[in-house]
């Protein structure tokens, strides 16, 4: 049995998104203890990004509903996109259920229980600060402690991609304009390795914006 204060003092703690434990002897509840996760400064901040670049965040916890909910309201995520007392299979199969709406899934964790999740999610990045079989299995490691480190990685991914398609465009239009030219022999030698010297230079410098 609880005394009505201790109980009135269980359904508060629960109520705002705590994990309560009760000590009990010879059957009553003589004490309880409240203990939560403290949402990391930056998160809200994240989870705006995340919206703003047209990503559209979840919540896939293995904790209870009320504690799920709690951080979802604190970081800006949407009720109906939390899934609260999920398995290391729930979050599998959660993460292969948006696969099949074709939405292409970035799953970010930093547990053993996510492990499984991580190598569905078609992009998968794990928190420095995780465990190493999360590490083990993700795409990216955020060495950071910083959830901000997550858009870091999606803005330099970005980038490289735009360099790696401007590299390629240079390179096709070299070919395409410079081939003809040299199997006419309208190209002298010395002015081809000039060319290709240039050439080089240009994709090695349109490299170095990678930072």
């Amino acid at each position: 049995p609880f005394h009505p204060e201790l109980a009135a003092a269980i359904e508060e703690a629960t109520r705002t998104g705590l994990t309560v434990s009760v000590l009990a002897w010879d059957g009553v509840a003589l004490a309880m203890f409240a203990v939560g996760d403290e949402v990391k400064p930056d998160a809200v901040q994240t989870i705006a990004d995340f919206t703003s670049r047209g990503i559209d965040p979840w919540l896939v916890t293995g904790d209870s509903v009320e504690v799920a909910l709690s951080v979802a309201g604190q970081v800006g995520i949407a009720p109906d996109h939390v899934v609260a007392s999920a398995s290391p299979q729930n979050k599998v199969e959660h993460v292969q259920s948006l696969q099949a709406k074709a939405h292409r899934v970035l799953m970010v964790g930093d547990g053993i229980n996510d492990a499984a999740a991580l190598a569905t999610a078609d992009l998968s990045i794990a928190m420095g600060t995780g465990t190493d079989t999360a590490m083990a299995t993700a795409d990216i490691t955020i060495m950071k402690p910083a959830l901000s480190g997550v858009i870091d990685a999606l803005k330099l991914s970005t980038k490289t991609l735009r360099v790696i398609r401007g590299n390629l465009a240079w390179a096709f239009l070299y070919n395409v304009i410079g081939l003809p030219i040299a199997a006419l022999g309208q190209l002298r030698p010395m002015y081809a390795a000039g060319a290709m010297a240039f050439s080089s230079l240009f994709v090695v410098t349109n490299s170095l914006r990678i930072k």
